[in-house]
């Protein structure tokens, strides 16, 4: 299952600098599948109305907490996100033992959103995802079209102070909470014997299966899926390569760090292909709450022909139009069982500039340097500006509510100096 892939990772003190957490990710999904980043306020739910997933209705909580959201236009949750509590989660498709259900439950991506709105902690998120787990199970193709793609879902999730990975199996999950250093997870089973907080029937089900004699040390990994867990820091898949390019930087990780693995090919982190890397997020949570979380995202494929332009959570954020996909009336994607034949042109304003500069790109060398060094030069200006703001320096609320769509148009802004010139 190598080729449908993400990573998600995560550096904590001491691997980072200035007592940050930094966390980021890829999704990779199928190459037009657009992606994009949208921002939901925080909202008080008084009539508690279902609330319509993206196959299923499950209950509404009273209060949900901001979010912003990347995520595959066609669904309602997201594939990465952060709230105003600087809670982040990333999730990844996992096989096992367990057979996929086929069944339209929650999808993975919902319970990445569903985590981020209820939740104000890692922890918390951790407990409403299993929570939910539990009440509604996961299930549902995950694709848009007649491609039938489904899967159990891993998730990495960090708040200023923790990460925890969170593994399931159908209803069954394993969670390792991370207090220093690096973790990484993909397409894979990577919890171990490091079991902090566990379904309460995972072992008696495993034993069951026969999957586990009851005797041996409990390993996840092995237990719930065929991986040879000895072997599983040596092998060449991109787990391994992940884990090695969070080594390598041990100790001096920052956000542009981060961003640089993110956009590592040789490595097959920045996957290219019929499945490719749709969009990427690099969050920065000082663990000084006096500090904001600064969430970078990308909202445009290939991180490493893209701008991460960053978002804080203030009042009266503007709203990001500009990476904001086209909606249609017709469609109603809860307890949708006959997927469209076509799929609908879901291209957000910055996604149809940028695609059309890559074209430019692969057939002009003069603009696809002009082009390239632009958006380098862009990105740098945003980053100096952010690390100006992480070190306690003036915070301009009025600024800081329109950065992500004021940075959004200036990278449009030199897609279509080159497009038309």
């Amino acid at each position: 299952m190598e080729p449908y892939s993400c990573d998600t990772f995560v550096a904590l003190p001491p691997a980072t600098i200035d007592k940050r957490i930094i966390f980021g990710k890829n999704s990779d999904r199928l190459c037009d599948e657009v992606q994009e980043v949208v921002y939901f306020p925080a909202a008080v739910h008084d009539n508690r109305e279902p609330l319509k997933c993206t196959y299923i209705e499950i209950d509404q909580v009273p209060e949900t907490y901001a979010v912003v959201l990347s995520r595959p236009a066609w669904l309602w949750g997201a594939e990465m996100g952060a709230n105003e509590h600087g809670v982040c989660i990333g999730n990844e498709a996992v096989w096992g033992r367990e057979e996929v259900c086929d069944e339209e439950a929650l999808l993975g991506m919902d319970l990445v959103r569903l985590g981020l709105e209820r939740a104000d902690t890692a922890e918390k998120a951790l407990k409403v995802i299993v929570d939910l787990l539990e009440k509604y199970g996961q299930g549902g193709n995950c694709t848009e079209g007649r491609m039938e793609f489904s899967y159990h879902n891993s998730f990495l999730i960090a708040d200023r102070n923790e990460a925890w990975i969170l593994e399931t199996a159908g209803k069954h999950w394993a969670a390792e909470k991370v207090k220093e250093g690096v973790r990484n997870i993909s397409n894979q089973l990577s919890i171990t014997t490091k079991i902090d907080q566990e379904h309460p029937d995972m072992r008696n089900y495993a034993k069951q299966k026969g999957w586990w004699d009851g005797k041996k040390e409990f390993d996840f990994a092995a237990t719930y899926s065929y991986l040879d867990t000895a072997k599983m820091m040596t092998s060449s898949g991109r787990y391994c390569e992940g884990y090695k390019l969070l080594n390598k930087h041990k100790g001096n990780i920052t956000f542009e760090t981060m961003m640089e693995i993110l956009r590592d090919k040789p490595s097959g982190i920045n996957m290219e292909g019929e499945f490719l890397t749709t969009a990427s997020m690099v969050s920065v949570l000082p663990q000084d709450s006096n500090l904001p979380c600064i969430h970078f995202f990308t909202g445009t494929p290939d991180p490493e022909r893209s701008v991460f332009k960053p978002f804080i959570f203030v009042p009266h954020i503007s709203q990001l139009l500009d990476t904001s996909s086209p909606t249609f009336e017709l469609e109603n994607p809860v307890k949708k069982k006959l997927h469209l034949k076509s799929k609908p042109d879901r291209r957000h304003p910055l996604y149809q500039n940028h695609q059309q500069a890559l074209e430019v790109i692969n057939n002009n060398e003069d603009k696809a340097r002009t082009i390239l060094d632009n958006m380098r030069k862009l990105e740098k200006e945003l980053f100096k500006k952010m690390e100006s703001v992480l070190q306690n320096k003036h915070l301009d609320m009025d600024k800081i509510a329109n950065l992500f769509p004021q940075s959004t148009k200036d990278e449009i802004r030199i897609y279509k100096a080159n497009i038309t010139s």
